[in-house]
């Protein structure tokens, strides 16, 4: 099996491996185009969004400064936006749906390591995906941690730290997040 593979398996891989230091170089090289193209200029970054990414819908768009891992692993819906900031570690896959807004400072973080320091020492690494459902509003400064999966009709709460899943409806806040009101 290959390091790719193994990577978006789940499972321990060598980041240093050389198909993957290729995928990571030509993410970085787009982001930095995505990053200097002007904000009169939205088709333009439309456009390279589209190649950065895996999927999209027709309507996007992201603020510089963006930064990601491997860009091929996102996939948004239909009306995406991403404050200025926003940082996607898309080891393993990211997957966002329709009508979600990403406030300033974002990071929304699939990469971890092993707990284990003899393993960690390694330089071996894992990732687990993040999935956001529909029509979520993620507060500037929030983190979601690696393996989160969101449901529909969302909003995290400025500076909040997720570290596990949350069905529908809901707003969550804190570190770690949790539920602090319901959305009829």
């Amino acid at each position: 099996m290959s390091e790719k593979m193994k990577m978006l398996a789940g499972q321990l891989y060598d980041p240093t491996d050389p198909e993957l230091v290729e995928m990571r170089l030509s993410a970085r090289l787009l982001t930095e185009q995505l990053n200097s193209i002007s904000a009169v200029e939205p088709d333009a970054r439309r456009r390279l969004v589209k190649e950065l990414f895996g999927t999209t819908g027709e309507n996007i768009f992201i603020e510089s400064t963006f930064n990601c891992d491997y860009g091929r692993h996102i996939h948004v819906g239909e009306n995406f936006y991403a404050n200025f900031g926003c940082v996607i570690l898309d080891v393993a896959e990211v997957r966002i749906g329709d009508n979600c807004l990403i406030a300033p400072q974002v990071g929304i973080y699939t990469a971890t390591h092993p707990i284990d320091p003899v393993e960690r020492n390694s330089g071996k690494e894992y990732a687990l995906p993040v999935t956001i459902g529909h029509n979520c509003w993620i507060g500037g400064h929030a983190t979601i941690n690696p393996g989160v999966t969101l449901g529909d009709n969302v909003v995290i709460a400025s500076g909040a730290l997720v570290t596990k899943s949350f069905g529908n409806n809901v707003v969550i806040a804190g570190n770690p997040a949790r539920v602090i009101r319901e959305i009829p």
